[in-house]
């Protein structure tokens, strides 16, 4: 059975990869300065994101692409808010705390930064003047580490909070393009960048070898990025095969077709497992779904497909997630229905 385990088990979408084939033969100047794919590559992206005078640049990675980006937007003393389960309060390592910077996490259950919450941090943490972290950025992800998808009003009404506090906002893109291609969503790539001061667009997730994308808004990322992307370790020396890959991403609209392929198997993965009796945990609308199961039916399907233990919900029941990708086919959804309909 196919794996359901993330959307990077694979590797890349036949299109990207011939795109690296093709301009195998190539020699170009490095680093992602100056060579014909990476200059396209910036320019397909500001036009997607109607965004002329951003800066476009590349990371190798998402957990590169936030620790760059959060140190780069933040002082020694300036901490980013951000929701308990976010990635770089989870599943990062510690990489905001090694760049010097602190996380300041809300107390929001549901994957989505709320305006209330961020505010009952802001207040903590702006009590004691000089004694405390002082917030100037918030983060947040779409899709959440959830799945959920933000809608237009809810992204707007952060915004608006952060804004009406003079914080900056960075948008995790690592799931962009199935946030964007969802049918819960109404946001488009322009108007995330009229309003986040930084926002990446992620390719690892979404059919590319590797690499994400960051449109940076901001005067001083845009100063800062070239330099922290170095002194992290995030910056490729054969930085021209991250501008083939978003070339090729992009150019047609492969990028947004390859996410919709993957929402497409997970909701029918959702409907297909919902009228089998499994309880979905959450409302994703997106290429991950999370169900609750009993230990039992959870440590089958892990072995037999993959998916991975999110949450304890009590002593024998479990959250599993499944997720679907570019590469995932209809016939293998339906085989984890009927394997699954079985337990």
């Amino acid at each position: 059975m196919r794996m359901f385990m993330n959307d990077y088990s694979e590797g890349a979408a036949p299109q990207v990869l011939q795109a690296l084939v093709d301009t195998n033969a190539e020699q170009t100047v490095g680093y992602t300065e100056g060579d014909p794919h990476c200059d396209r590559a910036r320019d397909l992206i500001r036009q997607a994101a109607r965004t002329p005078h951003a800066d476009v640049e590349f990371c190798i990675g998402g957990t590169s692409a936030n620790l760059v980006c959060v140190s780069g937007m933040l002082r020694d003393y300036e901490g980013v808010i951000c929701t308990p389960d976010a990635h770089i309060n989870v599943h990062e390592t510690g990489a905001i705390a090694a760049c010097g910077r602190t996380v300041l996490p809300t107390d929001d259950a549901d994957g989505f930064l709320s305006p209330d919450a961020a505010e009952r941090v802001w207040r903590f943490q702006t009590g004691c003047g000089r004694h405390m972290t002082r917030p100037a950025l918030i983060y947040i992800s779409d899709t959440t580490e959830l799945g959920g998808v933000w809608t237009r009003e809810r992204f707007d009404a952060i915004c608006d909070w952060a804004e009406s506090r003079n914080l900056r906002t960075y948008v995790d893109g690592a799931r962009l393009g199935s946030a964007l291609t969802s049918p819960d969503n109404d946001l488009d790539l322009a108007h995330i960048a009229s309003r986040a001061s930084a926002f990446s667009i992620g390719g690892t997730k979404n059919g590319l070898l590797f690499g994400e994308a960051i449109v940076i808004n901001d005067a001083q990322l845009k100063e800062t990025f070239p330099y922290i992307v170095k002194e992290r370790g995030g910056l490729l020396a054969k930085g021209r095969l991250l501008g083939v890959q978003f070339e090729a991403a992009f150019q047609g609209g492969l990028y947004w077709k390859l996410a919709a392929h993957a929402n497409e198997c997970a909701l029918a993965l959702r409907d297909g497992l919902v009228a089998n009796g499994f309880k979905p945990y959450g409302n994703s609308g997106s290429n991950q779904q999370f169900f609750v199961v009993s230990d039992r039916v959870g440590d089958a399907l892990e072995k037999a497909c993959g998916c991975e233990s999110f949450y304890r919900i009590d002593a024998t029941h479990r959250v599993i997630r499944f997720v679907c990708s570019w590469a995932t086919e209809l016939s293998d959804v339906d085989e984890l229905i009927e394997f699954a309909s079985a337990l």
